[in-house]
């Protein structure tokens, strides 16, 4: 792990478990405008700001309604977050995380979820910076979501990583790949514990794709060793 200075995660699908209750949420939302959108298609758009994510979903027509639903969508994210008993991280990612910072890795979080449902997950978890993670960014603090690499942009700015070959980027969708792909990331890993399947993933072409992150940090040794040798 001698190169890598920073890993950016994922959350919902990669580091907090998610059993289809953001698709949930997104569904109810559109339900209460009476409007039916497949849990199929809904997981095509996981990973994405969420407000993008309603107007891929939403045919043309009321420009208030966007705004209406990730309301509603909020609300029922905030409101599982908040309460559910069921809301936990995924194996093992605590011990990476700690792993990591005793190598002096830094640890960094982003998302698809506004600032609001962030700390909620944060506050639920018992996440906080600097002593579990150094740093969280959300998608309504940076011009554009993903695929756009802005939130990356800002985390190394802020952490002080100047190279982006230094930058692991790990996700479970389709857009984490294309923002690991659009921030030059050293090392792009999907992992297969939230919306998207091994066989999915493989299309969009990740640098490596494990089922746990319990799997990362010997990944990023056998990696270290490889350049060695070389």
């Amino acid at each position: 792990m001698s190169d890598i200075q920073l890993v950016v995660f994922d959350m919902a699908g990669t580091t907090v478990r998610d059993t289809g209750n953001v698709a949930k949420a997104f569904t109810d939302a559109f339900h209460a405008f009476n409007i039916d959108v497949p849990l199929t298609t809904v997981n095509q758009v996981m990973g994405f700001r969420k407000i993008d994510a309603i107007r891929m979903l939403l045919p043309g027509g009321n420009s208030l309604l966007p705004e209406q639903i990730h309301e509603a969508f909020t609300r029922n994210m905030l409101a599982w977050y908040q309460n559910d008993p069921e809301l936990q991280p995924l194996p093992e990612v605590e011990a990476v995380f700690l792993l990591l910072k005793q190598r002096g890795i830094k640890i960094a979080l982003n998302t698809g979820f506004t600032r609001a449902v962030t700390n909620a997950i944060l506050q639920r978890l018992q996440w906080n910076v600097p002593q579990t993670i150094d740093m969280v960014v959300c998608s309504d603090e940076v011009p554009e979501g993903r695929p756009q690499p802005f939130m990356i942009e800002t985390i190394m700015k802020q952490l002080g990583v100047s190279d982006s070959k230094a930058v692991v980027k790990v996700g479970d969708t389709k857009v984490d790949v294309e923002e690991g792909r659009n921030a030059a990331c050293g090392l792009v890993v999907s992992v297969t514990t939230g919306a998207y399947s091994r066989s999915e993933l493989e299309a969009y072409r990740p640098d490596f794709i494990i089922d746990s992150l319990a799997g990362l940090p010997a990944l990023l040794d056998s990696l270290s060793e490889l350049e060695t040798r070389i």
